[in-house]
């Protein structure tokens, strides 16, 4: 006979059971070290070795900017390989590869004496930054969480502003000992690739799961599962290829990351030169140069976990044109300022704005063309995405040169962010009636 009171009893223990943590976080967190890493060593860092490496070699602006312009076509030329071997042979792999060739080039880094070997060894080092870092982090992400996209990729990818909290100590001990940093800084890369490789994983379904933590072991919770996640359309590559909503997003997403690129290269030795103007001392203008830069950083981290729990709910395109306009007009503060309270607050606004604009751009893809291609179909949008993006900071760097002043750059590239919000508003869904392609 059913007894209720052993029933329900059952039901309370069964209730009372804590669900293991979702193996999916424990990736996130692989992404979040794997970025901080990637960021400080190439993206964030890249202003300060600006300012030290003029000072050690006297190099021009323009000089240095090449090295950041030879890597970025490179990263452009490779971006679909990337991707197809991402999607191919796995972006655990693939971490593993770009984070040893990183740290192998920041040890042929430490031996440079001229611009050339410069040149020669940045490629080296972005090489490995594209292969093992922010492309096969996100396709990891994509591959793990559906609902919880955003979200993840937001937790993952506030490693890029973590990295800004720790440039103050990156300049201090760069311009302190050059040399023995990058040694320093290669040993770490290498040590922190080999835990990342074994930790990871390509996809929930190598380990009896499904995206988000349901359990695929029994019909039934795939069942549950598929009744309760989002639905999905896996586009090709050729399909994703073909709809206007590639090009929509791929057009918005250059429009802002050529500020992005400028800002990489030139935010430090902007506010540099902006200090000494202001009668500080090279070394007090350099470190008050890594504040603004760490001072924008620490408004991202909130910015990015507030940006990937909205994106979870709302409108990404929507969200997307708020945080855009918002870098445009932060951009433009910056082509004005002449005190160190407007580089704040630029800091502020663009900390709010590349905070939240970053995991959007990512889970915005996944959100319209699905898991399987989604490497692929990213890689092919780094090519227009690089080649523009290594054109604005050899072109700010020569305006520089040549006039001593950045303010038109920078204004121009705050009006191309704003003209991106107008494009953003046309991204809408692609069909979802394509016939699945097989093949």
């Amino acid at each position: 006979m059913f007894n209720k009171k052993n029933h329900g009893r059952g039901l309370s223990s069964f209730s009372s059971q804590k669900k293991p943590l979702f193996y999916g976080w424990y990736i996130v967190l692989v992404g979040l070290v794997v970025l901080t890493l990637n960021a400080l060593a190439v993206f964030r860092g890249i202003g300060v070795l600006v300012v030290v490496l003029q000072k050690n070699f006297a190099w021009s602006r323009t000089q240095i900017s090449i090295g950041n312009v030879l890597s970025r076509a490179e990263g452009a030329a490779l971006g679909p390989i990337e991707g197809f071997l991402i999607d191919k042979i796995g972006a655990k792999r693939m971490l593993l590869i770009g984070m040893t060739i990183m740290g192998l080039g920041f040890f042929a880094f430490s031996r440079i004496q001229n611009v050339w070997q410069f040149y020669i060894v940045f490629l080296i080092i972005t090489l490995g930054a594209g292969l093992g870092g922010w492309l096969a982090i996100a396709s990891l992400l994509n591959n793990w969480f559906v609902k919880n996209r955003t979200m993840a990729m937001a937790i993952a990818m506030s490693g890029i502003h973590l990295a800004g909290i720790f440039i103050p100590l990156y300049a201090y001990a760069i311009d302190w000992e050059f040399r023995f940093t990058l040694v320093a800084m290669g040993v770490i890369i290498i040590l922190i690739g080999i835990p990342s490789y074994l930790l990871t994983r390509n996809t929930p379904e190598e380990i009896g799961l499904l995206p988000d933590g349901e359990q695929s072991n029994d019909d039934q919770n795939v069942e549950i599962s598929s009744q309760n996640s989002p639905k999905e359309f896996d586009y090709t590559l050729k399909q994703a290829l073909r709809s206007s909503s590639f090009w929509v997003i791929t057009a918005a997403h250059v429009s802002s990351n050529m500020a992005l690129a400028a800002m990489g290269v030139h935010l430090t030795p902007r506010i540099t030169d902006m200090m000494i103007a202001l009668g500080r001392e090279e070394s007090v203008a350099l470190y008050w140069a890594s504040f603004v830069e760490s001072g924008y950083a620490i408004v991202a981290l909130p910015a990015i976990f507030i940006s990937g729990w909205l994106g979870d709910r709302m409108s990404k395109k929507n969200l997307l044109m708020i945080f855009m306009f918002l870098q445009g007009i932060s951009t433009l503060i910056l082509s004005y300022a002449n005190s160190l309270f407007m580089a704040f607050v630029f800091a502020f606004i663009y900390g709010i704005a590349f905070g939240g604009r970053v995991p959007l751009m990512s889970a915005i893809r996944g959100e319209y063309f699905g898991r399987k291609a989604f490497a692929s179909i990213t890689g092919w949008s780094m090519l227009p995405n690089g080649i523009l993006m290594a054109i604005s900071p050899v072109l700010t760097a020569w305006w520089y040169d040549s006039v001593g002043s950045y303010f038109l750059p920078f204004f121009v590239l705050s009006i191309l962010t704003l003209i991106g919000v107008i494009i953003m508003f046309f991204a809408n869904p692609p069909d979802r009636s394509i016939p699945q392609e097989t093949g």
